[in-house]
């Protein structure tokens, strides 16, 4: 907590504060000035100018002149919480915020700003600000240079001191040999010496000195207690997103080689992972609200993707129907929500990646993204979502619901097809998801040719890109009536339901001009509406078709 006293004994420069009067109308974000250079003189400038050299404190209420008298400010009063949501939601920063008052009572706010993330400078309307005298500057070039090519160096790749064969865990030590004879189809991986595997996984150097990447591998918890206490995951259940005390929870300090599937089983329970119920007619069929290989994908990724050297631990929060999965540090410099599927990555921990690698616990450093959406797309279930992400921390959430049981079936249908699954690739696969939820932006045009050659989608005058008749056979009842009516037919008047919502007679004669008479679309629709497939409401020329089961 500051105090005023405190405060007036500053220097600006050499303690990094900036102080101001900001008495009345000081303004937030540019006020009403028009000329760029007056604009940043505001709050959201100095406090991104103060992240840029590692953050300081913003002082509202104070002379800028030494000893730093007392004027008092009326900014933000009683709002000091929006301010600081509102710079959130603004720089993706958590600012602090503290109210001192003199013996006059006069209020002084204090902004604590803390350190922009590393390899990124913060921006005041596009332009990466710092303070010289007294004056706000757009960065110059050698400045921003070295903060963009700032990396996280790899923690995991030095020495842990005081770190010892007999603080290694023997089960951790015990998975990693299974793995490798698995890995490398070697009977004798079991007999190698310990301290050679190790050296031959760079595990300990030419010294004998272990690395931290060693004691978040295989090392005790005792050992990892000792030397890396916030190597946490902490696991927290909930019965619904709204209930803010968890009913149970776990913390986990152990190897990852033993901590992997630890975690897994306390997610694998009926009241965590529950079943969901996909209609195939006669059948019922079951699949959990979440996949293993997923989930385990997104843990290793926080594991060696999360920064050491934040004191915050691998959280997990699970609810019936989500599983959250946070780590310390944000995306890698060059990665984003945009390009997290284009983009090849550089693990944090890159000595750890590679030896997970080595031991085939994940096949290929920087490919779990690409399993994860992979495997959420075969099961008909939402992206995994990294929009909650900043640049403090990644957060990625699975959603366990499958929306549309069809589109569960026919994705599954491709899985057990090995001629077709054998040719879809991630990018073909989202395309298929992106043509299903009718974003036709999103899909990858280049995907398109090879999936209307396979037959699964459609290129259509009409609608652009459909999914093909082989996923609306899989809707409820439409095998039934394809005797009746060609499935064709069937398909466009899906589409013309689904792109409108309740449709008219005219949204059909549209859609089939050139292909069905005006009389001839009337009898279809009006046949259809005694099948269980579509409804009409209203009278006349009011009258609506809505598509009975709507889980599009």
């Amino acid at each position: 907590m500051s105090t005023i006293e405190e405060l007036q004994k500053l220097r600006e420069r050499e303690d990094h504060v900036e102080f101001k009067k900001a008495e009345h109308n000081y303004p937030f974000a540019g006020g009403q000035k028009t000329d760029p250079k007056d604009r940043r003189h505001c709050v959201l400038g100095y406090v991104v100018a103060l992240a840029n050299e590692k953050g300081g404190r913003l002082v509202l209420g104070m002379a800028d002149a030494y000893p730093h008298e007392v004027a008092g400010s009326d900014f933000a009063e009683n709002e000091t919480g929006n301010l600081e949501d509102e710079i959130y939601k603004r720089l993706h920063i958590r600012v602090r915020t503290e109210e001192l008052y003199d013996e006059k009572q006069r209020r002084v706010l204090v902004i604590n700003v803390p350190s922009r993330p590393v390899g990124k400078a913060l921006r005041f309307e596009g332009v990466p600000l710092m303070r010289m005298g007294e004056s706000l500057r757009e960065m110059d070039d050698a400045e921003y240079f070295s903060i963009i090519s700032e990396q996280d160096p790899d923690f995991s790749s030095h020495v842990c001191k005081g770190l010892t064969i007999e603080d290694l865990d023997a089960e951790a030590v015990e998975n990693m040999h299974k793995l490798i004879a698995d890995k490398q189809k070697r009977t004798d991986a079991n007999t190698i010496p310990l301290p050679q595997l190790l050296k031959d996984l760079l595990l300990i150097d030419d010294d004998g000195n272990m690395k931290y990447a060693t004691l978040l591998l295989l090392g005790k918890s005792e050992a990892i207690n000792r030397y890396l206490p916030q190597a946490n995951v902490v696991i927290e259940y909930r019965t619904s997103q709204s209930q803010v005390r968890y009913s149970a929870r776990q913390e986990y300090r152990l190897p990852l080689f033993v901590a992997i599937e630890k975690i897994w089983e306390y997610i694998n329970q009926p009241a965590c992972n529950p079943l969901l119920h996909i209609n195939d007619l006669p059948r019922i069929l079951d699949c959990p609200a979440f996949n293993k290989e997923t989930i385990r994908e997104a843990i290793i990724n926080a594991m060696i993707h999360r920064s050491l050297q934040m004191g915050s631990d691998i959280f997990i929060h699970l609810y019936p129907d989500m599983v959250e999965i946070s780590n310390p540090g944000g995306f890698p410099y060059g990665v984003n929500i945009g390009n997290i599927l284009t983009v090849n990555s550089s693990p944090r921990s890159r000595l750890m990646a590679e030896v997970i690698e080595k031991t085939g616990l994940i096949e290929r450093s920087g490919q779990g993204v690409d399993i994860m959406f992979t495997n959420c797309i075969k099961e008909g279930k939402p992206l995994p979502d990294y929009s909650y992400s900043d640049d403090y921390q990644v957060d990625l959430r699975f959603y366990g619901e499958i929306p549309d049981d069809a589109f569960y079936l026919f994705a599954q249908d491709i899985c057990h097809t090995p001629e077709l699954e054998s040719q879809m690739n991630t990018f073909d696969w989202l395309t298929l998801h992106y043509i299903w939820k009718g974003n036709a932006e999103a899909v990858y045009k280049e995907s398109c040719p090879k999936l209307i050659e396979m037959g699964l989608i459609a290129e259509d005058v009409y609608f652009g890109y459909v999914l093909s008749t082989r996923y609306l056979l899989y809707k409820p009842h439409v095998k039934s009536v394809v005797g009746q009516y060609e499935i064709n037919h069937i398909q466009i008047v899906y589409h013309v339901i689904r792109r409108n919502g309740d449709a008219s007679m005219s949204d059909f004669v549209t859609a089939f001009d050139g292909i069905l008479t005006q009389k001839q679309v009337r009898n279809l629709i009006e046949g259809l509406c005694k099948t269980p497939l579509i409804a009409s409401h209203g009278n006349a020329r009011a009258t609506r078709y809505s598509w009975i089961n709507s889980n599009t």
